[in-house]
């Protein structure tokens, strides 16, 4: 692990090769597990602004849980997530005619109806940011249903850091990026 300003980082981050391969998975992430996508407290008021907009790229699943649940939700735990339907896939989960998972709050963002391209959570995958008091830790999650991505990712020599540069870039800035980048380069010499 190193230390960039107020984070500390996991070298996997530059070790590891990722790039999504949605022909294998179908973007399996948006649907597994059994939480929702972790959000910011800002995230839960952008997507109460903004769901009058997502809403006709939805599903009628997601509507209905939305409508009940909410745009987001709070856990026991106090942690902050996008709704489930069913306590299964994330309400803003759409699929395509071939069956692929994709999301419509970034389908609303690709048709020019909302600023907010996705929660941050889904859009740093596979990096994790886990907040303390004092320091941002930002990891690699390995979860095996990416496991065909992993391997893309190495095939195209593509390091995770590089594969989600915008990402890292929209949560943390440019001069944070640009001095991962360096210590990217140190650690591979």
């Amino acid at each position: 692990m190193f230390q960039l300003k107020n984070t500390i980082v996991s070298e996997e981050i530059i070790e590891k090769d990722f790039v999504c391969n949605l022909n294998a998975c179908k973007g399996e992430c948006c649907i597994a597990g059994e939480a929702g996508a972790p959000l910011e407290e800002n995230e839960v008021e952008t997507l109460a602004a903004i769901y009058e907009d997502v809403k006709p790229f939805l599903r009628p699943e997601g509507i209905a849980a939305i409508e009940e649940q909410g745009t987001s939700i709070k856990t026991d735990l106090g942690d902050l997530e996008t709704t489930l339907v069913n306590g299964a896939e994330c309400a803003y989960v759409t699929f395509n005619d071939k069956g692929f998972a994709s999301c419509g709050i970034e389908d609303a963002y690709n048709a020019g109806k909302v600023t907010f391209k996705k929660p941050i959570s889904c859009h740093l995958y596979p990096v994790r940011v886990q907040k303390y008091s004092s320091f941002s830790a930002v990891n690699y999650h390995k979860w095996p249903i990416c496991d065909d991505a992993c391997t893309l990712g190495k095939e195209l020599q593509v390091p995770v850091y590089k594969f989600t540069k915008d990402a890292l870039v929209r949560k943390f800035g440019e001069a944070w990026y640009k001095e991962l980048e360096k210590a990217a380069a140190e650690l591979q010499k």
